[in-house]
């Protein structure tokens, strides 16, 4: 399924233009650490800032920096997802529900 949803995405551009269909990097979990999916960031020369699996040899370069951030939007969006009026936008108004 990751192939699919890889071909499927596409990143919005700041102004007029096409989306783009390509990420520059792939950021994500353990889970997502299998050889397919690498061999298919790579072959379409997205960058990789997936950790390792326990069970897989190490080999590479793995930037925390990176990960780090990824796991700060991660408990940001978590956090989000506590306040309700968020999640269903109980506010009518762009105003109030940017204040919130």
């Amino acid at each position: 399924m990751f192939e699919t949803l890889m071909e499927q995405c596409a990143i919005k551009r700041p102004g007029p233009g096409r989306p783009k269909l390509r990420p520059k990097r792939v950021a994500g979990d353990r889970c997502y650490s299998h050889p397919r999916i690498r061999r298919y960031l790579r072959r379409r020369g997205i960058r990789i800032t997936i950790p390792r699996r326990k069970d897989q040899h190490r080999g590479g370069h793995f930037d925390r920096a990176i990960y780090k951030g990824r796991n700060v939007v991660e408990r940001l969006i978590n956090r989000f997802k506590h306040f309700r009026r968020l999640a269903t936008r109980y506010d009518k108004l762009a105003e109030t529900y940017r204040t919130m």
